[in-house]
Formats: structure tokens, C-alpha cells, sequence
């Protein structure tokens, strides 16, 4: 059953230099219990579809239902039935753990009588209910995280929306971040939608949706995805890149693909292939590996580059709209 239903979705911003599409007549569904996965990169639609998705923005076309409500002809219903996780901090630290989910208790009209077993109940889950009466400001980045996710999960929403949940964490804390998620998961009967353009954090989904430029160029699990790399990926950098690529497309039958100063190309059975390359090469090569695919070979098969850094105009204005719909 779907949670979630997304049929022909756009949104257009208008900037100085006239209108930009941020999402483009995007469609997808979301199961019930199901880890979902907004896979791009910054800028391409991910950050709008979810705040249209959570009614904080309103679609310039189409429509989606949540929880089997519209989101815009119902949107109390969908509030009441999603925990929203954003990509930049949203916690009061001028106020303890304890008093941040007390006021969201509140806003969620969550029942008083219920309010301390329930704010207990999360924070222990995130592993916080020590410093419950500390204030936030004394927390690390990776604590101010786990205290989203649980005031995100306060009043029991159906789906959890995580946007970018570890963007500028180190190593170290987006691993244990992850570890939360997956403990949530099997605690609670919920569905979790994820946006990020980590690729290692997308492995995590049963379904992944690969955006760019505001539109879904793929979507499936992850094995599936990289199920479309023909095999083994090899990356090399020669001394005479045109002369190389030319010679690889021609001697071998495969599509050579260029990026970042390297050439990528998917052979079958690598590391028996690899030997043989080298030594009949008649160009310099220097450097070359071999690894199995990845979700970042996929994207770079489906653009033609790997994915990028830099933000967009429509995603910019989108944060600045959000903070004032929080303030």
C-alpha cells in the first residue's frame, strides 16, 4: 500500500533572471513502511519536492496525497501525519532537550497526560535522556541531529522526513546517525523519506529515486540500479587522454566515459581483464584501479558526470522560505 502518491509534480521560482524549474513534472510512490531515498545533488529538486510534500510549499502543478490526504486541499491532515527532519538547524538552543520537545508536545497537541512518557520515550531512543535538562547550545552537531529526530518522532507522524540529516557531520557521527535510523525502523511502525547526496547513505534504502535538474531519472533498489553497470568499473588517467579514449572505444567496443580528468569504462570480469589492458596498452598510463559498481557510477552513466556540489538558485530561495514559515 502507498503512503505516498506523486502524480505529474512541478514547481517553478521566479528569480531575477525570470522563472526556474526546481522539480519537473515529477512522479513516483512511496510504500508504507518503506526507507525511500531522494538521491542527487544539491540543487536538484530534492529539498523542494519535500516541502511541498510536507505542505510548506505549494506545488505550481500536479498533485500528491499523503497518508490517503491531499496535500493541498488537506494540509492540517498531512502536518498531524508527517515528522519533518530539516537540512538546517531548527532547534531553540536557548532552551534544554526537555523544553524543545515540550513546546513541539504542545504545537502537536500531543495530550498532556501523555506528554513526559512520550518525551522520555524518544529521548532515550536517541540515547539523550541524560542530558534532557541541558541546554541545547551545549550540544554537538551530531546531538542537535538525534534531538531533531526525536522531535520529529514525538507524535507518532506515519512518515519521517529526513532532509539531508547528516550534511556537515563528520564520518564518525553520520555512521552513528545511521544507527539511530535503523534502530527507529525496527522499533516503529513508520516510514522514513530520505533525501541526500551521499551515496553511501543511499545503500541504506529499499528504494532509491536519483534526481537531477528537478526531474527522477531512475528509481528502483540499489542492487537494481547498479545492476545497469554492465560490470566491473575501471577509472584511469593517460598521459594522451583523446589518444586513450579513442583507443579503448575502438579496440574493446565500450562506451569510455570522461570526468574529473579520468576516463571510466565497465568491462566484465576485471580483475582478469585488468592484466591484459596494461600490458597491450600502447599508451602511458598513469594510474588505474578496479572496483565493483557504486550508486556514484550509476549517476555518472545517467548524466555523463558525477554528481555535483554546487547549489541552486531555487534551492537557495527555498531555505529562505522555510526559516521564515518556522520563525
Amino acid at each position: 500500500m502507498n503512503i505516498i502518491e506523486v502524480v505529474n509534480l512541478s514547481k517553478n521560482f521566479k528569480t531575477k533572471k525570470g522563472f526556474i524549474t526546481a522539480v519537473k513534472d515529477v512522479s513516483f510512490n512511496v510504500k508504507r513502511g518503506e526507507l525511500f531515498g531522494f538521491l542527487g545533488p544539491n540543487g536538484a529538486g530534492k529539498t523542494t519536492t519535500i516541502n511541498i510534500l510536507c505542505t510548506l510549499l505549494a506545488p505550481t502543478s500536479g498533485r500528491a496525497a499523503l497518508n490517503s490526504y491531499d496535500i493541498v486541499s488537506n494540509p492540517n491532515e498531512v502536518r498531524q501525519s508527517i515528522g519533518l527532519v530539516f537540512q538546517d538547524p531548527s532547534l531553540d538552543e536557548r532552551l534544554t532537550a526537555r523544553e524543545n520537545l515540550e513546546f513541539h508536545a504542545m504545537l502537536y497537541n500531543v495530550p498532556k497526560s501523555l506528554r513526559n512518557d512520550r518525551i522520555k520515550y524518544v529521548l532515550k531512543m536517541v540515547e539523550l535522556y541524560e542530558r534532557k535538562d541541558d541546554m541545547v547550545n551545549t550540544f554537538s552537531g551530531g546531538m542537535k541531529r538525534r534531538l531533531e529526530i526525536a522531535r520529529g518522532l514525538l507524535h507518532y507522524p506515519k512518515v519521517l522526513f529526513l532532509d539531508e540529516p547528516t550534511l556537515g557531520l563528520d564520518p564518525q557521527t553520520r555512521s552513528h546517525i545511521w544507527e539511530y535510523i535503523h534502530q527507529l525502523r525496527k522499533k516503529e511502525d513508520i516510514t522514513i523519506f530520505l533525501t541526500t547526496h551521499y551515496m553511501a547513505e543511499a545503500e541504506n534504502c529499499d528504494r532509491v529515486a536519483i534526481i537531477d535538474y528537478g526531474e527522477i531519472i531512475a528509481i528502483d533498489s540499489p542492487d537494481n540500479l547498479k545492476k545497469q553497470i554492465g560490470g566491473d568499473v575501471v577509472s584511469l588517467v593517460a598521459e594522451e587522454k583523446a589518444m586513450a579514449k579513442k583507443t579503448i572505444e575502438k579496440e574493446y567496443s565500450v562506451s569510455v566515459m570522461e570526468d574529473d580528468g579520468k576516463l571510466y569504462f565497465e568491462v566484465k570480469e576485471g580483475e582478469t581483464f585488468l592484466p591484459k589492458f596494461i600490458k597491450k596498452a600502447d599508451f602511458k598510463i598513469l594510474s588505474i584501479s578496479l572496483r565493483r559498481p557504486t550508486l556514484e557510477d550509476v549517476f555518472l552513466k545517467l548524466t555523463g558526470r558525477h554528481i555535483r556540489e554546487e547549489a541552486a538558485e531555487a534551492d537557495t530561495a527555498l531555505k529562505i522560505h522555510a526559516r521564515r514559515l518556522r520563525k
